[in-house]
């Protein structure tokens, strides 16, 4: 069962899933999908790290969602996606033929995966649209995204300011 988490930056969407996750009471298998790339992301990870139970599985896949996604959702496992938004920044800029084929993979994906599975993502349509070309094809590409993630989820939470909004719930 997939759960849509959704919310902007700081907004307390992965302290939220990360809640869910645990209340769930299954072994959790969470994928990590920043990459450190200068010391100000690095230290976001470091921060994301220290929040999370030392008992949880950690998987670090920046591109090949669905593969690590196959390989983690099993009977009896929980798993926490954290960041589609920045997973989705990864594909952009490795190409389109990997962005397109890799989108894909993921959305064919999603209903069949095993267990419950929480995937946390930012809500970038909220603001003004961007000046620069790139910056709007992310902004259009997050959106896109996130619908395409909510037509086949069967829960969409919506958090801002640490509070969570149901937005759909279907029931199993």
């Amino acid at each position: 069962m997939l759960t849509l988490i959704l919310g902007g930056a700081r907004s307390g969407k992965s302290r939220y899933a990360q809640t869910l996750a645990e209340a769930s009471g299954l072994p959790v298998r969470f994928v990590a999908t920043a990459q450190a790339r200068d010391a100000e992301m690095a230290a976001r990870i470091a921060h994301h790290r220290a929040g999370r139970p030392a008992s949880w599985q950690t998987l670090e896949e920046p591109l090949l969602l669905a593969d690590a996604l196959a390989h983690a959702t099993t009977p009896g496992h929980c798993v926490v996606v954290d960041c589609l938004t920045l997973w989705l920044a990864n594909l952009l800029e490795a190409g389109e033929g990997t962005f397109l084929t890799e989108r894909e993979r993921l959305l064919t994906g999603v209903p069949n995966l095993a267990g419950p599975v929480f995937c946390v993502a930012n809500e970038v349509g909220l603001g003004v649209v961007p000046m620069g070309a790139l910056s709007r094809r992310f902004v259009d590409e997050a959106g896109r995204l996130n619908q395409d993630l909510a037509r086949v989820a069967r829960r969409v939470i919506f958090v801002a300011a640490g509070l969570p909004l149901c937005l759909k719930e279907v029931a199993a």
